[in-house]
């Protein structure tokens, strides 16, 4: 069995690789950083783990990591790379923005689909989309990353059902967390005000739901109950309630 793993040099990444390692699957781990995939190959001894090195913002290089992958049989695709940018739209950078679109959005549409269909043809496969509560909420100063991570969400619930319908063996789950402890506040340069889940629960959580073949897979009851009480709230008020916590994220 062999995984491939987006985002691969910290957080969520790095712990789906030792999840994933333990159940005995080859890697490969893939993302910018080179220095950190190589501390995690050395870490990992039980199974073989190849890095490679790519920047998924820039498109040429999500093809460039299927043709270098392509023929290596990958029973698992973990589409984890992607990031957060915080501020009021009139103001963040543009540049930013798009990298963040480039990233959250185009790779992993791009990856879906190009192993999609070679799993599709062979039987079998799991992809997991890394996406968050985020993407059943609007996110007022946040906006571009729950606009991305809404993508994420309705494009991996979409392509599941077709597969089902299909009756093929094939499954595309999409992990919607809520705060997971990670770099990505750093990132995003914001302050979550509730404690995240550890990031290895998490990653366990998510590899073992979407191994059984589950479509949305949402850790922790709270971040649950959050998701229900947005619809209950209805979108205008939540939009409102939400820019109030966003707004504390910053102290």
């Amino acid at each position: 069995m062999k995984a491939l793993i987006t985002g691969a040099s910290s957080g969520m990444g790095r712990d789906m690789a030792r999840c994933l390692a333990f159940k005995g699957y080859d890697l490969i781990l893939v993302a910018r950083r080179e220095d950190r995939l190589r501390a995690l190959q050395k870490e990992i001894k039980n199974v073989n783990v190849r890095i490679i090195t790519l920047d998924l913002s820039i498109e040429e290089n999500c093809l460039k990591l299927y043709e270098l992958t392509r023929d290596e049989h990958i029973d698992f695709l973990i589409n984890n790379a992607g990031f957060g940018v915080y501020g009021r739209f009139t103001e963040t950078s543009l540049d930013r923005e798009l990298t963040l679109i480039k990233t959250n959005v185009i790779a992993v549409h791009m990856l879906t689909k190009l192993f999609v269909k070679d799993m599709k043809e062979r039987g079998s496969g799991n992809i997991l989309n890394v996406g968050s509560i985020a993407g059943f909420l609007p996110g007022p100063l946040l906006s571009s990353y729950y606009a991305s991570k809404n993508y994420v969400v309705r494009l991996s619930e979409a392509v599941h059902e077709e597969l089902r319908r299909e009756g093929s063996r094939v499954k595309v789950s999409v992990l919607c967390p809520g705060p997971v402890k990670t770099e990505f506040n750093q990132v995003a340069g914001v302050n979550f005000i509730v404690e995240g889940l550890k990031s290895s629960y998490v990653a366990r959580y998510a590899i073992d739901k979407a191994l059984k073949g589950k479509m949305v897979i949402i850790p922790g009851k709270s971040i649950k109950l959050l998701k229900l009480g947005a619809r209950l709230l209805g979108e205008k008020r939540f939009t409102r309630i939400s820019y109030t916590l966003q707004m504390q994220r910053k102290d």
